[in-house]
């Protein structure tokens, strides 16, 4: 690359626009919570442009009148108002890539991004979580996408690095997706260097992102967890290195718009298995494998922010979980033996697709031959 393409995306990443997107059905103060902590630490409102996904059943104005009090600019989208922009773009034959009535819906998010030139990269905020006060949330994730330089590496011999390594030994926990073969593995710390960040994955303070077994194995019955998290339990950003995976939490995450081939959010919830609970997780599977290919980094840790998930049972979490817990045990390993090669991001998310579509496990070939048919979107509206 010369240096006037380098110049022109450190430009990009420092000017452009930014988009954000929210998959709510119940808390419209979420938008006000991000907009107020973006004023609070002068970072310009102007440069945001939140996409809140939200259900036909749930009254859009309070979405609406958030972002009028908040003086943001945005759009909020039901189903009806999704399905008639794809229908505007001739795209109606691709809708069913997008689950109904699930997290997963975030996929329409990455689309998005990848239609509107204009913004450099998009962050995903769920609904349930708060920026913390004393943290510049927006600022610290455009701090990330901009980092050059040198930085803490974490990995194991597992090959898996598990973001919440460093209180590792007060809490012992793993994250939602983090494989049951990968766990009791020493991490090791390095350094290297790093020139471009594609994803900064911010990290959560108060409730963990737990997955259901390991939520009952914290003695909780309500899909939360006894052991809480707090500031103290971070100490700075860190990398994975390449060759490793980690778990990608799309509840506080920014990524860049070149990414959208390979950050397929896995149909959840919608399918014929009933399978929930893993889209964010294979797509940073994949997406890491791509970052590794075109020698990029994703950064883990700050912006932290709050992470107040609701109470549920965490048996309905189980049951959403049960059908793609084997599925998720090796789906980073058939990701993992994609022969990439040469070519560009749109190339090697291809093979991965085609990859998982040759998978033994029924519901891995299914989601193959999905994510295949979401490149051939991203390519139609390149």
């Amino acid at each position: 690359m010369g240096r006037e393409s380098a110049l022109a995306e450190t430009i990009i990443v420092v000017n452009d626009k930014i988009l954000v997107v929210i998959p709510s059905v119940r808390n419209p103060a979420v938008i006000s919570d991000y907009s107020r902590n973006a004023t609070d630490h002068r970072f310009p409102l102007s440069r945001l442009f939140f996409v809140v996904l939200t259900e036909d059943h749930v009254e859009k104005s309070g979405y609406q009148n958030a972002l009028r009090d908040s003086g943001a600019e945005g759009l909020v989208l039901n189903q009806t108002d999704r399905d008639q922009m794809l229908a505007d773009l001739h795209l109606s034959s691709f809708s069913d890539l997008i689950p109904r009535r699930s997290h997963a819906e975030t996929s329409f998010g990455v689309l998005y991004l990848h239609l509107h030139p204009e913004f450099a990269f998009g962050i995903f905020i769920d609904d349930d979580t708060a920026p913390l006060p004393a943290i510049d949330y927006f600022g610290g994730h455009v701090r990330n996408l901009d980092f050059r330089g040198s930085v803490t590496a974490v990995r194991s011999e597992s090959r898996w690095t598990n973001v919440l390594w460093q209180s590792f030994p007060r809490h012992g926990l793993y994250p939602r997706g983090y494989p049951y073969a990968a766990m009791k593995t020493a991490h090791i710390q390095e350094t290297e260097a790093i020139d471009r960040v594609v994803l900064s994955q911010g990290l959560w303070t108060n409730i963990p992102d737990l997955d259901a077994v390991r939520i009952l194995m914290d003695g909780d019955l309500h899909g939360q967890s006894r052991t809480r998290l707090t500031v103290e339990d971070y100490q700075g950003n860190f990398s994975v290195p390449h060759g490793c995976f980690t778990t990608v939490c799309s509840m506080n995450l920014a990524f860049a718009r070149e990414l959208a081939p390979a950050f397929y959010q896995f149909k959840m919830d919608d399918n014929p298995w009933a399978v929930g609970r893993f889209d964010d997780i294979w797509a940073g599977v994949v997406a890491k494998k791509v970052i590794d290919q075109q020698g990029w980094a994703i950064l883990n840790g700050n912006p932290l922010c709050q992470h107040n998930k609701a109470e549920r049972s965490t048996f309905r979490d189980l049951k959403a979980e049960a059908n793609g817990l084997e599925a998720n045990e090796w789906l980073w390993m058939e990701v993992d033996g994609a022969p990439l090669g040469d070519g560009s991001v749109m190339d090697h998310s291809q093979r991965i697709a085609e990859q998982l579509s040759r998978s033994r496990f029924e519901f891995l070939a299914y989601s193959g031959q999905l994510m295949t048919r979401w490149v051939e979107l991203i390519r139609r509206t390149a």
